[in-house]
């Protein structure tokens, strides 16, 4: 064998080597990353090769499944009630992916969740029969609160105080998840993508907005826990007109003829005083009302209820004129409707927050529980003093205020309305908000209720947190308390 030959032989040997090298290590090492790598056509067809675990409300599912009858995903998601549910549910796509309960819980829906392999399961390699994820969701409330929207684009979120248990989630418009759950929906996705009125953002939990006047409650218990004012009834330091410091700008009242200069607590929610808050959050200073903006859950960029909602902010850095300004929850304040609900669910309980939830608990195909969600795990946001004088306050603005359109025959209502500036130059139509609580002592029940309306046909100069925010909160609560 001449040394040509020869050197051919051993590269074709080291490359026999390199090869078989290779495939020992794919098929050793990275064999389980490549099956379940999420471009593996396998494992999308073996997800949708049977039926899914539902979501379930109240006892009943608010998912389903149904055949293809083409192709080889053999079923697709389907939702009966799909825009009433789309904001707690999120959506399951053959195409798209999943989001919400559906993106969080897609492991245990669709059985390959190690929690539910039995050993011989283990064994096989077989996928287990898929869980179920059972919410916290009241029907009559979810339902209530997205009639009461109706045609108007906003959202609500109730939850009750003593547990933290969500009870409504509610976005409009909204979208039946239904449509784009199978592989044919590309034209159903685009219609949705380039509606102007954006029905697949969740409005609720995830398109924090200016809160307006509802910001008020988090001064005035910033104020009351830092001994500025000694209660809510006490005279405060506020002139009227208020012109902030370093400028030439008034701070004016929505309302010219109410009592608000030294206006009280009480007084200046009831009225919606603005030169007393803007005042105050001067007075106390920026970081002072960011600490109880903080304790209350703003500035938290990872509030899971299991879905992350997105965070609400109270800006840092800002000058004293901006700071009167974030004092009635405008500048750069953000909020949520779900912060909003957590907001007035601490002071309707005693100043404690309960941690919300939205999953009670998540059951394996027999039932048996795999994770749950305890009621009741609280925090101290403010003293039991400070909750119980802003809730009187609350109950004046709604018997005696701006907020008479949440009034309920038989319970204790108490709440704030918002109506916050938007656009430039508050150039475009602003937006409605209203933050509440109700209690019925004959049950025992309570609910905390957040609304916030960012367009209806009402003209400009209707847009109110009364007007508009107001009766839905209000349908909201009396389904809770039934």
């Amino acid at each position: 064998m001449n040394k040509t030959i020869r050197r051919a032989a051993v590269f074709s040997l080291l490359l026999v080597f390199a090869l078989l090298l290779r495939a020992t290590w794919l098929q050793g090492y990275e064999a389980k990353a490549l099956a379940d790598h999420e471009e593996n056509r396998r494992n999308t067809i073996a997800r949708y090769a049977r039926p899914p675990g539902d979501i379930v409300v109240a006892g009943t599912p608010v998912t389903g499944s149904a055949r293809t009858g083409s192709g080889d995903l053999a079923y697709q998601r389907t939702y009966p009630d799909g825009e009433l549910y789309a904001p707690v549910t999120g959506f399951s796509s053959q195409v798209y992916g999943a989001t919400q309960l559906e993106g969080v819980y897609a492991e245990v829906l669709d059985g390959t969740d190690p929690r539910l392999k039995n050993p011989l399961d283990a064994l096989t390699g077989e996928r287990a029969e898929p869980g179920s994820v059972l919410t916290t969701v009241d029907p009559t409330v979810q339902k209530a609160g997205f009639e009461a929207l109706g045609g108007k684009k906003g959202a609500a979120v109730a939850l009750d105080p003593a547990t933290g248990r969500i009870l409504g989630v509610v976005s409009t418009p909204s979208y039946d998840p239904s449509v784009i759950a199978g592989a044919g929906s590309g034209e159903a996705w685009k219609k949705l993508e380039a509606d102007p009125d954006k029905p697949l953002v969740n409005r609720a939990i995830r398109q924090p907005v200016a809160p307006g006047s509802t910001f008020k409650l988090v001064v005035a218990a910033a104020a009351l826990e830092d001994g500025l004012y000694g209660s809510v009834d006490e005279a405060t330091d506020s002139p009227q007109p208020y012109t902030m410091p370093g400028t030439t700008r008034v701070l004016e009242n929505e309302n010219p003829s109410a009592p608000c200069r030294n206006a009280s607590i009480r007084t200046a929610l009831r009225y919606s005083c603005n030169n007393v808050f803007g005042k105050m959050a001067v007075d106390l200073g920026q970081d002072r009302v960011r600490a109880m903006a903080e304790r209350f859950g703003f500035n938290d960029e990872q509030q899971d209820m299991p879905v992350r909602a997105y965070e609400s902010v109270y800006p840092a850095g800002m000058d004293e004129a901006q700071t009167a300004l974030s004092g009635i929850g405008q500048f750069d304040v953000t909020a949520t409707p779900f912060q909003m609900a957590l907001v007035s669910s601490a002071l309707a309980h005693d100043g404690l927050l309960a941690s919300p939830h939205l999953v009670e608990k998540v059951v394996d195909a027999d039932g048996d529980t795999l994770e749950s969600y305890g009621d009741g795990d609280t925090r101290r946001i403010v003293s039991a003093s400070t909750a119980r004088q802003l809730r009187s306050a609350m109950v004046t603005v709604v018997e005696d205020g701006t907020g008479s359109n949440a009034r309920i025959d038989g319970a204790e209502v108490g709440g704030k309305t918002g109506t916050a500036q938007r656009g430039v130059d508050n150039s475009e139509k602003p937006y409605a908000w209203f933050t509440s609580y109700a209690k019925d002592d004959r049950t025992g029940k309570e609910v905390a209720v957040a609304v916030f309306v960012e367009d209806s046909d009402a003209a400009r100069s209707e847009v109110s947190g009364n007007g508009l925010a107001a009766p839905v909160a209000r349908a909201m609560m009396e389904a809770a308390l039934k």
